[in-house]
Formats: C-alpha cells, sequence, structure tokens
C-alpha cells in the first residue's frame, strides 16, 4: 500500500511547462524570471516564413537559488518548435551562462542547470542558431571551472544536435528513462540511411540504444532517476552541492574511440552492444 502510495503522491516533470520546470527545481520565492514573455524577445526571422513566434521564443532563463546555493536555470520549451534553438532563444542561453560566470568571477559561487529538450539548432535559423549554440558551449567550459553545470534530460523529446554536445560539455547530467540524449535523431538517421539502418517506429530499440536507462548503464549519464519532481531535484541539488562524482566525459575523447574501436558497423547495433562497447565508463 505504501508503495502506491507514493506512486499516487509523485509529481510528474515531465508534464510541466518549461517556465514550470526551472520554477519547481528553485527554492520557494527564489526564483526570477529574466528576458521573460514580457521582454518579448522573439524570432525576427519566423514571421517571415508564416510561423508564429513565441513570445520567449522557448527558451525560459530563471535565476535563484538551490538548497541556499546560487542557481541559473535554462530551460527549453519542447513543445515550441520541438525546443530547437534560434537566434534570440540561444542569445538568451548563452547570455545567462556568461552572466554565471561574471558572478563566479566576483566572487558569488553560481551554478548553472540546462533543461534540455531540444533537437538542436532550428533550421529556419540554421546558420544564426549554430553560432549560438556555439557561444553557449563555450559559457559551458568557461563556467565549468568555477561551479557545476547540470544538464537534465527528462522528456520524450530528448536532446540531439548541436546541443547534445553541449551536454556532453556539462559536469553533470541527470537522465530520466523517458528521456533520450544522442548526435542525431531516429527521425534524422532513418531519412538520410534508411529505415533499414535506423527504424524511427521501433520505440524498444530507440530507447534501448539512446534512452536514459541505457545511457546511464553505460555512463553517459550520472544519474537516472524516476519522472517526479522531488527526485529530479534531489538529484539536481546533489550535483550542484558537489555531492555528485563528474566524470569528466568531456576529456575522454580518447577513451571512446578505444570503445568504439572492433565495433561491427555491418550490423544494427542492440542495447547489449552498446552496453559491451560503452560499460566501461561506469567503473
Amino acid at each position: 500500500m505504501s508503495r502506491i502510495r507514493n506512486l499516487l503522491a509523485r509529481q510528474s516533470f515531465v508534464e510541466l511547462s518549461a517556465r514550470e520546470r526551472a520554477s519547481v527545481l528553485l527554492d520557494g520565492g527564489s526564483g526570477r524570471e529574466l528576458a521573460g514573455r514580457f521582454d518579448r524577445m522573439v524570432s525576427p526571422w519566423l514571421v517571415r516564413q508564416e510561423i508564429v513566434p513565441q513570445s520567449d521564443d522557448g527558451v525560459v532563463i530563471m535565476k535563484g537559488t538551490v538548497d541556499g546555493k546560487p542557481v541559473v536555470v535554462s530551460a527549453l520549451d519542447g513543445g515550441f518548435q520541438g525546443g530547437s534553438l534560434g537566434e534570440a532563444g540561444g542569445a538568451k542561453m548563452a547570455a545567462a551562462l556568461e552572466m554565471a560566470v561574471r558572478d563566479n568571477q566576483n566572487g558569488v559561487r553560481t551554478a548553472a542547470v540546462l533543461l534540455l529538450e531540444t533537437g538542436g539548432v532550428r533550421l529556419q535559423e540554421a546558420n544564426l542558431g549554430l553560432a549560438a549554440i556555439a557561444e553557449i558551449q563555450a559559457a559551458i567550459v568557461a563556467l565549468r571551472q568555477y561551479a557545476p553545470v547540470v544538464a537534465v534530460i527528462a522528456g520524450s523529446v530528448g536532446c540531439f544536435g548541436g546541443m547534445s554536445i553541449a551536454a556532453g560539455l556539462c559536469s553533470h547530467i541527470v537522465m530520466t528513462p523517458e528521456g533520450r540524449l544522442g548526435l542525431n535523431g531516429p527521425q534524422v538517421i532513418e531519412q538520410e540511411a534508411g529505415v533499414e539502418e535506423y527504424d524511427a517506429k521501433d520505440r524498444v530499440l530507440i530507447w534501448g540504444l539512446c534512452g536514459g536507462r541505457q545511457r546511464y548503464d553505460s555512463g553517459l549519464a550520472d544519474v537516472c532517476v524516476a519522472d517526479d519532481v522531488f527526485q529530479i531535484r534531489q538529484s539536481v541539488a546533489a550535483c550542484v552541492q558537489g555531492r555528485v562524482a563528474g566524470k569528466g566525459r568531456y576529456a575522454a575523447g580518447h577513451f571512446y574511440l578505444s570503445c568504439l574501436n572492433g565495433t561491427d558497423t555491418e550490423q544494427q547495433a542492440e542495447p547489449e552492444d552498446v552496453l559491451a562497447a560503452y560499460g566501461r565508463m561506469r567503473t
């Protein structure tokens, strides 16, 4: 009965909006939104292509505290243009990270949390979006030397494209089993290489290869936690406070190449093949 009560008491993190996700991670009353909806930092390019823009360009920035520790949170809205990053939203995210760097340089230790629900760059703003993602990545690297940068990948949109590289640069990655992480999304792989290479409709295979549980078991994520606000907040707080050991994946390129050496690329990889290739990272 207690297990049933616990399940009923859970509040889904995935079902919250980007603004609500950012808010529930912060200590009550500490959060304030920066460059919010009423500042109307909209994309100047979508209207020209007859696409309705969003007043925050799909990126929510909040500053506050987590267990009393200063934190800046950037949350991508996976419901707007697939969480893709364009010029305005990317500039907001990069500026938030750069602000955290300045805080640290001025003696205020400020961590960052990135809530990533994104397919990567916004195709309608390709070069501008790519430039913004490069600025985000540079800011992550700059901030990392002062305070933790934590990526949270919780929903089924997942984290792909250039933002998957940004996630890999973070100090810590927190995922739910529903989350996905990979360089190219299943639809992109199927479109470019054919369904024989990767069937985007095979959900069991896809989550078995790039889902949160697989990424954790393979050592590519630090925490895999249930879709529950309390548990995700506790995991983020542990990362911010330094209670989760980082694996420094961003500095282990040669290790990962050695893991891939000898992999048979002529055959469709199965989940157990991924574990066999990357499993050593857990140790």
